[in-house]
């Protein structure tokens, strides 16, 4: 009978022992299994992304009439309409008014201008579709995070769940030992407290669940009772041939933040440039033909050129734009140095949690499966006491819980890498 116990006991602990993966198959209509589903369901419907498209078409539409012709003016003079020396009295219809004088005149920036203008309106689209990608990158990562912590919390409640089906066979063993008259009912009384713990504890994951699935939700813009599914599996991560200066490189040939700082930097230079043609005349060309009674009688033609002589205020129009260009380089720089800080302490957390989830699940978690498989073995020979039983099944859960943080905190710094690197 006790040898019966004991097979029920072990045999489902090969399965138990075996790695937790939270989740179950899915409705492919309810997003969150994985998390490329959840970026790509963002890609398409988070409200932020959208409004950042949004402000990028109308960027675009900017850069046709920056570098256009300003529009042309017409103007109609009318002269001897009335008084003295007026043909026909009082009356301002240009058939019966001494003269009419018709104005055309078209305003025509000289020395590249237009072309300035419409460079800087480029560089304020790349300005514009940098500062989407950034909070696409930023969106994703937060997405990734919120993910990883479903994922934990569905796996911490997936391993209590295991947890509880192994303390009622341990029960069941204490029990029938206790009716043998082996042990005391002590045995059988802190089974049912671990159970009892259990308990509670599911409670608090459950609570865990559901505010990490608010997270999420939250972050992905969609309402907080939407449906997620289960969480399958978390992002694979950093390939072992890459290395540090290889990854810092991408970074800084693809960072969003960075290129959208050398959008900036291309519109300040842009702009200064601009400014400093601002002394040097733009033309006004016109032409206007007169007329007498019902028939064209002359033609006129003009120049018109304004005549920069407030250079005092030219001076402090391009110490403005220089100051402005010499601050963009130096914010590129400064955050350059912030990135790749951030890239350096994200990188050295990722490879610390990798080697503590292959220390835990390739040495610690086995020894602690042999601990209890002995420990277990021993209490049926009454060598080892029941409080020696629990705290070799402790080391296995914590071992498995280590396991399951080390791999969170892998996916959530791989998440801030990928944000910086600009890619997946």
């Amino acid at each position: 009978m006790k040898t019966l116990i004991f097979a029920a006991v072990l045999l489902p602990l090969h399965a138990w022992s075996a790695e937790v993966l939270p989740g179950s198959p899915q409705s492919s209509l309810v997003p969150g299994a994985t998390v490329q589903e959840l970026l790509q369901w963002a890609d398409a419907n988070n409200p932020e992304l959208t409004a950042m498209g949004y402000e990028v078409e109308a960027a675009s539409q900017r850069i046709q009439p920056a570098g256009a012709l300003p529009d042309p003016v017409l103007r109609a003079e009318i002269q001897d309409f009335a008084g003295r020396d007026a043909p026909n009295g009082f009356n301002p219809l240009p058939n019966k008014a001494g003269s009419t004088k018709y104005t055309f005149m078209q305003s025509i920036p000289l020395w590249g201008k237009r072309g300035l203008k419409e460079e800087v309106a480029t560089a304020e689209l790349d300005q514009a579709k940098g500062r989407k990608l950034s909070s696409a990158a930023e969106i994703h990562a937060k997405i990734k995070s919120a993910y990883a912590q479903l994922y934990q919390a569905t796996g911490m409640k997936a391993l209590n769940d295991e947890l509880a089906g192994l303390y009622d066979r341990l029960e069941a063993v204490a029990q029938v030992r206790y009716a043998s008259g082996l042990v005391p009912q002590q045995d059988v009384i802190r089974a049912q407290v671990e159970k009892t713990s259990l308990r509670s504890e599911a409670i608090a994951l459950e609570a865990e669940q559901q505010q990490a699935r608010a997270r999420l939700n939250a972050v992905l813009g969609r309402p907080q009772g939407a449906p997620l599914a289960e969480p399958k599996m978390l992002e694979k991560g950093i390939p072992a041939k890459l290395e540090a200066a290889t990854l810092q490189q991408r970074v800084m040939d693809r960072n969003p933040w960075l290129s959208s700082q050398t959008a900036q930097i291309s519109a300040a230079e842009a702009n200064r440039r601009l400014v400093e043609k601002n002394r040097y005349p733009d033309v006004t060309l016109g032409i206007a033909p007169i007329q007498r009674g019902t028939s064209i009688a002359s033609w006129e033609a003009m120049i018109e050129v304004n005549i920069p002589l407030r250079q005092d205020t030219r001076r402090s129009q391009e110490g403005e734009a220089n100051a402005l260009l010499l601050a963009a380089q130096q914010r590129q720089q400064a955050m350059a140095n912030q990135i790749m800080g951030e890239v350096g302490e994200n990188l050295a957390a990722w490879q610390a949690a990798n080697r503590q989830e292959q220390l835990t699940a390739n040495t610690l978690l086995p020894q602690a499966q042999l601990t209890f498989q002995s420990a277990l073995a021993g209490y049926e020979t009454g060598k080892v006491d029941f409080a020696t039983l629990l705290d070799a099944q402790r080391a296995i859960k914590r071992a498995k819980q280590d396991i399951l943080k080390a791999q969170v905190e892998q996916a959530q710094r791989l998440a801030e890498i990928e944000k910086m690197a600009g890619e997946e």
